[in-house]
């Protein structure tokens, strides 16, 4: 343990090559087959890891307040509500971001999955507007036993924040996990969606009116989970997804008036993680700021884009304070659980590269612009670091590869499960006979990501090396993301357009529309409309259509008009003016030749009649 939208782009940019010998698929598949192995509560018939059992069933009963559920967060048996919401939040954007090529694997159900567990449980942990749960049992007398979490004898009190005892930091990342995780389930689950996305409003204003850190109130998480970075940056990071998921200019405000008291536009980091959530808010921030949402807060929007692009900056050597790297090249924060630091870095390098790609932008670093291509080469670089690509050839996912850990510091797959031999297993005992045996695992902990190697490549595969082969879901949840984007390429979408999440089931028979429309012209331009995605809310079946407009004429377009007719829902990427034409949008005055920009628009129709009013070449 430990620690919508810019809209134009050209279309058919080159993806990154990403040749090479890993099998990125494969550890998406396992990635988020690790969190079937870290469930609390009890396991459904769909279970695929078959090595765990029910736990943890009177949880939250000594509180009066039903908590079974949720996720262990690493090795031990303990749920603390801080890395567990920031693991929901990290999966959701992950989903969010790469969902269709999740889709294109066949994981976007069990990514799904993996997200609701958690959010049933976060549901359940926030009983009251001002009540949040952030802890069932203690690290001391967790850590004093070794039981599997089916034999657990340790104490499952509950710890809780509330206005008496604030807890901003644990509020905020549950507003934004829920925030996140209602915009993952609107369309497959609108109810569900509905739900998280009320219990989000209200966290939000707990944490925003009750001011204070969640370990001044739940003093038994300071050992292990210290909120060091303290409740600003939650603050922020909770309005930017409380913003992307309701489009309430409200919460827009929140991040342009409070940037600069509450750090967002001062902090220039160089880690992100379950603690300091800075990196990622000014991420968001960004995105709404290349994407036109700024308004009247785009000079410190700005701001928090320049501390974005420090982070990154330093990430990949280019910045007069760049991250530490270990001799394989691999990005070094601390000794224990280092890898958290790397997947959730690279995450953002990932996602910050696709945003630059369609903004049509490099990044600024002290060392001149970089294109937005090398942050996903350094992403790659990453993570086949982790999947083997490193000085000891070892892959530091369990379950993929020839050389993996074997003896991972985790209660669970240390101990033979309670389906082979049932016989209990006591607190002391457990280190007796299973964890001080020096041999390999009787269960395999697929997919976990652990602790990972020091400053100077070394690891040691002992499982009483808590810092180097201990797992966590923080671990895993932004890889979800990344190994998405890299085994199925950018998606072919602008990424700073509204995308929406496949539904995870087939949708029943409906009247389709036209699969492709093309609108061509003698003369200058190419229209192509086709549906993207589907979703059946209250009945009716609603389309996102994308509109692909190219420019066929040889010379540069300018005052491209557009006539856009029997279109009945929301359109983004276009400005629509008073007569009631649409043209560029305003940061964007001009069409090149042979480029493309794009829009879309989501309504219950078949596609809209999209023409040609008129233009100029320059």
């Amino acid at each position: 343990m430990g620690l919508c939208a810019l809209l134009f782009v050209v279309v058919g940019v080159v993806p990154l090559a990403l040749a090479g010998g890993h099998d990125y698929g494969a550890a998406l598949s396992k990635s988020i087959l690790f969190f079937e192995a870290q469930r609390s509560g009890y396991l459904p018939g769909n279970q695929r890891v078959k090595w765990r059992g029910n736990s943890g069933l009177y949880d939250g009963k000594a509180n009066g307040v039903d908590l079974v559920g949720g996720y262990y967060d690493a090795g031990d048996n303990v749920k603390f509500g801080l890395p567990m919401a920031f693991t929901v939040t990290m999966m959701s954007w992950s989903i969010l971001e790469y969902g269709n090529q999740m889709g294109a694997t066949g994981e976007l159900a069990h990514a799904m999955d993996a997200v609701k567990w958690g959010t049933d449980y976060l549901i359940k942990a926030h009983p009251h507007p001002h009540v949040l749960y952030g802890e069932v049992g203690d690290g001391n007398t967790d850590h004093y036993c070794w039981q599997r979490p089916e034999d657990m004898t340790t104490s499952r009190y509950a710890y809780r924040v509330d206005q008496n005892n604030p807890g901003s930091d644990l509020a905020g990342e549950t507003a934004a996990a829920m925030a996140a995780a209602s915009m993952v389930f609107r369309h497959a689950n609108p109810a569900y969606s509905r739900e998280l996305l009320t219990h989000a409003g209200q966290l939000f204003d707990f944490a925003d009116k009750y001011r204070g850190k969640y370990d001044s109130s739940i003093t038994v998480a300071q050992k292990y989970y210290r909120s060091v970075s303290g409740y600003a940056d939650e603050l922020l990071w909770a309005a930017a997804w409380m913003y992307k998921a309701t489009n309430n200019e409200y919460y827009l405000d929140y991040l342009g008036e409070n940037g600069d008291a509450l750090g967002g536009t001062g902090w220039a980091m160089t880690e992100f993680g379950w603690d300091v959530k800075y990196a990622g808010v000014q991420t968001l921030v960004a995105k709404f700021l290349m994407g036109g949402k700024a308004g009247s807060h785009a000079p410190v929007f700005g701001k928090y884009q320049e501390k974005a692009e420090s982070f990154m900056c330093s990430c990949l050597g280019k910045s007069s304070q760049n991250v530490q790297k270990t001799p394989g090249g691999l990005i070094y924060k601390q000794r224990w659980n280092n890898l958290q630091f790397v997947t959730s870095a690279s995450f953002l390098l990932t996602v910050y590269s696709d945003y630059l790609t369609s903004a049509r932008r490099d990044l600024h670093c002290s060392s001149g612009p970089v294109a937005p291509s090398e942050l996903l080469a350094f992403a790659k670089s990453q993570v086949d670091y982790i999947l083997g690509d490193n000085p000891r050839a070892t892959s530091y996912m369990v379950g993929y590869g020839n050389n993996y850990p074997q003896q991972v510091h985790h209660r669970g797959s240390s101990i033979v499960s309670v389906k082979v031999d049932p016989s209990f297993v006591s607190c002391r005992g457990g280190y007796a006979t299973w964890f001080s045996r020096k041999a390999s695992d009787p269960n395999l902990l697929t997919g976990a990501i652990v602790g990972g190697p020091d400053a100077y490549d070394n690891f040691a595969d002992h499982r009483d090396n808590y810092e180097q082969t201990e797992p966590a879901t923080y671990n895993n949840a932004p890889l979800l993301g990344i190994l998405a984007r890299l085994h199925g390429g950018q998606g072919g979408y602008n990424q700073l357009l509204p995308v929406e999440v496949h539904v995870a089931k087939p949708i029943a028979a409906q009247p389709k529309p036209n699969p492709v429309k093309e609108t061509p012209f003698a003369a200058p331009v190419a229209i192509e409309q086709k549906p993207t995605t589907s979703w059946v809310a209250n009945g009716k079946t609603y389309y996102r259509y994308s509109a692909i407009v190219t420019n066929k004429s040889g010379k540069t377009i300018k005052n491209l008009n557009l006539s856009v007719s029997k279109l009945y829902g929301p359109l983004w990427g276009l400005t629509k003016s008073p007569s009631g034409s649409y043209g560029f949008p305003t940061w964007v005055s001009s069409l090149p030749a042979d480029k493309s920009m794009e829009f879309v628009y989501i309504h219950a129709a078949s596609p809209a009649q999209v023409s040609l009013s008129s233009y100029t070449l320059a």
